[in-house]
């Protein structure tokens, strides 16, 4: 069963790599369940070479039935999850989202709904939803599911630095901090803040975007903030935008599921809740 779903996921994603981020093991792990298969086989179901895998035309014949296959084999757990813990809300949400969106809300969903119990994982992109046992994914998305927040950004910085920052000029001479998944916030600002202005922000990059939150609260550098996620740091006074110009986003902070929820479901008390703005759940 291993060697088929390595098998059925690299043949779907069109690699080993990409086949090893699914799952969670290495891109060499992938590769053994595979030539296992094969050797127990006795025939190739990938031509190998230096720029990747192809499928040999078996591998084309057999794989839609291996797709649909763990497809409903993974809509079977998730019911089974559901059945097994109905008062259990699964959420797949992105780290930084589940940090600073999500978990500020927490405590006022479990007063409306003590009854539910709500389990989140952190993950940097959405999973699989026909095979994930989530009940709900909280990504940065252009349109599947709901809206719950729109997002935009802005330099940001702790009250104590705002005073070296007249003008987005003076960027220019001051640590610039920002997240390696949000690479090009800077540049997308600037080209809207200051089109005809010559800077190139310099500073520390991080991977962790609380680390950066924390390390620009502590008097850092200037970052480049995501109004959503940011939006405590900013009503306490911890940050502070010192600037106006605030760049919208073409992705936006949405909910959805992989399948259907009853409305008075736990999944779709939780939904209805989060897109609602912290509404008291339909009981």
């Amino acid at each position: 069963m291993t060697a088929l779903r390595a098998f059925e996921t690299a043949a779907r994603l069109g690699g080993f790599a990409a086949a090893a981020q699914e799952l969670g093991i290495s891109p060499g792990a992938v590769s053994a369940h595979v030539k296992t298969l094969e050797d127990s086989l006795r025939a190739p179901l990938f031509l190998r070479s230096a720029k990747g895998v192809t499928l040999t035309a078996l591998g084309l014949r057999v794989l839609p039935d291996f797709t649909a296959a763990f497809d409903q084999m993974g809509q079977a757990m998730q019911l089974l999850h559901s059945e097994a813990a109905p008062q259990v809300v699964h959420i797949a949400a992105l780290p930084a989202v589940a940090q600073f969106w999500l978990s500020p809300r927490l405590p006022a969903l479990r007063a409306a709904a003590p009854d539910i119990e709500i389990s989140i994982t952190a993950m940097e992109t959405p999973p699989n939803l026909k095979r994930a046992p989530y009940d709900l994914c909280l990504f940065y998305e252009a349109a599947l599911g709901d809206e719950v927040a729109k997002d935009g950004i802005t330099p940001v910085c702790a009250p104590s630095f705002a005073d070296q920052l007249r003008s987005p000029a003076d960027l220019q001479h001051v640590p610039c901090l920002s997240d390696s998944s949000w690479s090009k916030d800077w540049d997308h600002w600037l080209n809207a803040a200051c089109p005809d202005a010559a800077i190139t922000p310099r500073g520390p990059e991080f991977s962790l975007y609380a680390l950066a939150v924390e390390e620009t609260v502590n008097g850092a550098g200037v970052l480049i903030g995501h109004t959503a996620l940011i939006e405590r740091q900013l009503n306490s006074g911890a940050l502070v935008a010192p600037f106006e110009t605030v760049v919208s986003l073409p992705l936006s902070l949405r909910l959805w599921s992989p399948r259907r929820h009853r409305r008075g479901s736990p999944a779709g008390q939780v939904a209805r809740w989060l897109t609602g703005a912290g509404r008291v759940p339909d009981r």
